[in-house]
């Protein structure tokens, strides 16, 4: 390790544009990106009474059923997750039943971003239904570009189609340098689940 002197000095100057509504990407190989929009999500939820509107997660690939412990602990404060999907593609009895469940939570996410009482949409593994080609680019890209103005949307998912990193605003790559699963090690649960 290198020690460093911290930094007397601010390292940056304060943006002069105006605040506005954040296309943010967590994409990579590595683990974290789904933990990061959570955390976003808690964040955003905590200043509701600042901002008084919405946060909601929509998690494309977990069943509607789905009681993992981001889901207990949301519930018991109040915000909404949503699982959307079937599970695992290779899990699934039917792909063309799991596209249909993709396009039909891209409606109800869609619906969510563009009804104006959002501040934050979490769009939780949609870059699998987008790159499986369940779900087509192109209205998601039209739904991101004709938003209202300050609604954020945090979009996660290994392989995130250039288009959407493209029109994002941050991009966040999370890069695999070790996992205990490579290791012989099994999913812990509440870490991995």
């Amino acid at each position: 390790m290198q020690i460093e002197t911290p930094p007397t000095e601010k390292r940056y100057e304060r943006p002069e544009g105006e605040r506005r509504g954040l296309i943010i990407v967590n994409t990579g190989d590595g683990k974290g990106k789904s933990t990061a929009a959570f955390g976003l999500a808690l964040r955003a939820f905590g200043r509701q009474h600042v901002h008084g509107k919405q946060v909601e997660i929509f998690q494309f690939m977990k069943v509607p059923t789905a009681r993992f412990g981001e889901h207990r602990m949301f519930e018991s404060i109040g915000l909404p997750i949503h699982g959307l999907g079937d599970g695992f593609s290779w899990k699934s009895r039917d792909l063309e039943h799991s596209a249909q469940l993709a396009r039909d939570g891209w409606e109800r996410a869609r619906a969510a971003i563009m009804d104006g009482e959002h501040f934050l949409v979490v769009l939780d593994e949609i870059t699998y239904p987008l790159i499986y080609g369940w779900l087509p680019l192109d209205p998601v890209l039209q739904t991101l570009r004709e938003r209202p103005r300050d609604v954020h949307v945090c979009l996660t998912g290994r392989r995130c189609p250039p288009e959407i990193i493209e029109l994002a605003d941050t991009v966040t790559e999370m890069t695999l340098v070790k996992h205990a699963f490579k290791a012989g090690v099994p999913a812990q649960r509440g870490i991995e689940d």
